[in-house]
């Protein structure tokens, strides 16, 4: 699967935010990057500020560009505010649904798992990072696949019932996909509203 593989601390710098997790480099360093990053002080148009926001949701969420305008073009046609189901889409992601587990430590190791046939939905391997889950789906580790470190590392620790959508069941290591979050149960910084923006210009 195709997938931004370059510097992430960059990335990040370039918002502002730890868009991709935790990041010790990126917590040193937050400036823009760059040589003249510290005194920048170029003023950005409506438009830099909305392509700004899509591109922020797309690196948060691992998601390239063609993904991402499909994404939007199902939120569009669905009922209900696109910019928030957009965002419910982005979260129902099988990648992301291992990471808010707990699962992985990072949404690219999420769908690191997910590629390499470690997850299981419904007592079945999957591994498309990309598909959408259903309520009531339940998302488990592979058996042979419980003792990997970097799973065992992730789960020490972890607050499983952070996200009152996901229900943990530690019999399985996974979860229930029990509804799909609100907008409030949605943790990202993302102004999804600049987005839907940027797109009715197209």
């Amino acid at each position: 699967m195709a997938r931004y593989t370059g510097p992430k601390t960059r990335i990040a710098r370039k918002f502002g935010e730890a868009v991709y997790g935790p990041d010790k480099y990126f917590e040193r360093k937050k400036n823009p990057p760059g040589q003249h990053g510290v005194n920048r002080r170029k003023k950005t148009s409506e438009y830099g500020i909305q392509l700004k926001e899509k591109q922020k949701a797309k690196y948060t969420y691992g998601v390239l560009e063609r993904q991402f305008a499909n994404l939007f073009d199902k939120a569009s046609r669905s009922k209900g505010i696109t910019g928030e189901v957009l965002l419910q889409l982005l979260e129902s992601r099988l990648d992301n649904v291992v990471f808010r587990l707990g699962i992985a430590p990072s949404r690219r190791a999420a769908r690191q798992l997910v590629s390499h046939k470690h997850i299981m939905v419904n007592g079945e391997l999957v591994n498309i990072p990309s598909y959408t889950l259903r309520v009531g789906d339940v998302i488990s580790v592979r058996e042979r696949s419980k003792s990997l470190e970097v799973i065992t590392a992730a789960l020490s620790g972890v607050n499983h019932n952070k996200f009152s959508w996901l229900e943990w069941e530690e019999t399985i290591i996974g979860g229930k996909f029990l509804n799909v979050p609100l907008r409030e149960e949605i943790p990202e910084n993302i102004k999804e509203q600049l987005i839907v923006e940027l797109y009715s210009k197209n």
